[in-house]
C-alpha cells in the first residue's frame, strides 16, 4: 500500500458545513489517471484534486480535477480552494500578505491572487484563463421549464434571456423572475437527457435577481449531471462564465463590475461568491471570482500498488 495525505475544505464560506466540500491531496505524484477517478468517486465531493510538480517556467502546481465522474480542464472552487489549502498547510509559504501563484489547468495557466492575515489565508480568487465564449442557440423557454420542472412563466425571456457561456467549461444559464421560482424547481433528468444533455452546455444554472442576504445581487443553483454532479452548492467554473454573461448585459459602465452571488442555500450548504468582471471599451478584459475558504479535516488514503 501507498499512502497519500489528503485534506477537505469547505470552499466559498467563513463557516464549516456551508460552502462547497473539496478534498485535495497535496502530493499526489504516483498516483495515475484511474486511480485518481476513483478516489474522487471514494470521496463523492463536487471535485476532488490532485496537486503535481509543475510542468512550465511559470507555474507553481500543476492541478488535476475530477468530479465522481469524470476528469475537468477547469473548475472554480477546487482552484480557490486548492489555493487556500496548501497555503494553510505551509505547502506554499505567504511570503506577503497579498500575492499570487499559477496553476497549470487544463485549460490553461490560472492566476490565483492569495490574501492572508498573520501568515494564514483569507481569501482566494482566480482569474479565468479564457475570456467567455458565447453561444446564443438554446432550447426553447417550454423545454428548459420542463427540464426544471417550472412553468415557463417563471423564466424570463427578456435582456435576461438564457444564453451558454464557456471561459473553459461551458454553462446554459437560464434567469428566472424571482428565488421563489428558484426554490421550487424539481430537475428532471429524463427531460434533461433528452433535451439538453447531448448539446455544448449541458449543465445548466439557474439565477435570479432576487438573493435573501444583504450585499448580495443574485441567487443561483446548478444542476451537472453529465458530470456526476445532481446539484453543486458553489459553482466557480460557472460563477466566471456568469461574469461574462452579465458583463455583455451592462452597456454603460467602464472598469469592473462586481456581483455577489449566493449559491447553495437549498441544498442547506450556503455559499457566497464574488464575482468581478473588468471591461475597457465595451469589451471584457478580465474575469475573476473568489470567496473565503475553512479547513475541515485531513487524513491518509491507502492505495493499493
Amino acid at each position: 500500500m501507498n499512502q497519500y495525505k489528503f485534506y477537505t475544505a469547505d470552499v466559498f464560506t467563513h463557516e464549516i458545513f456551508g460552502g462547497n466540500q473539496l478534498a485535495v491531496f497535496p502530493q499526489a505524484t504516483g498516483l495515475n489517471s484511474q486511480q485518481m477517478q476513483k478516489i474522487a468517486a471514494e470521496f463523492n465531493y463536487s471535485e476532488t484534486v490532485f496537486v503535481l510538480p509543475p510542468e512550465t517556467p511559470t507555474g507553481t502546481r500543476k492541478l488535476r480535477i475530477f468530479t465522481p465522474g469524470t476528469e475537468l480542464p477547469f473548475a472554480g472552487h477546487p482552484t480557490v480552494g486548492t489555493a487556500y489549502i496548501l497555503t494553510a498547510i505551509g505547502e506554499i509559504t505567504a511570503e506577503t500578505a497579498d500575492f499570487t501563484i499559477i496553476f497549470e489547468e487544463g485549460v490553461g495557466l490560472v492566476p490565483v491572487n492569495i490574501k492572508t492575515v498573520a501568515g494564514k489565508p483569507v481569501y482566494t480568487e482566480l482569474t479565468a484563463a479564457q475570456l467567455p465564449e458565447f453561444q446564443s442557440s438554446t432550447p426553447d423557454i417550454s423545454d428548459l421549464s420542463l427540464i426544471l420542472g417550472l412553468d415557463p412563466q417563471d423564466l424570463r425571456n427578456d435582456d435576461y434571456s438564457p444564453q451558454a457561456v464557456s471561459c473553459g467549461l461551458p454553462f446554459l444559464f437560464v434567469p428566472l423572475k424571482n428565488r421563489k421560482a428558484l426554490g421550487k424547481i424539481k430537475f428532471n433528468h429524463d427531460y434533461w437527457q433528452k433535451i439538453l444533455s447531448q448539446t455544448w452546455a449541458p449543465s445548466i444554472y439557474v439565477f435570479c435577481c432576487d438573493p435573501e442576504r444583504d450585499g448580495s445581487h443574485l441567487r443561483s443553483r446548478m444542476f451537472a449531471p453529465s458530470m456526476g454532479i445532481v446539484e453543486d452548492p458553489a459553482t466557480g467554473s460557472a460563477a466566471t462564465a456568469l461574469g461574462g454573461y452579465l458583463g455583455i448585459r451592462d452597456t454603460l459602465t467602464e472598469g469592473t463590475l462586481n456581483w455577489r452571488v449566493e449559491q447553495g442555500f437549498e441544498m442547506g450548504r450556503p455559499s457566497i461568491l464574488e464575482v468581478f468582471t473588468e471591461k475597457k471599451q465595451g469589451k471584457i478584459t478580465k474575469i475573476r471570482v473568489g470567496g473565503a475558504s475553512v479547513l475541515v479535516s485531513e487524513g491518509i488514503m491507502k492505495i493499493p500498488n
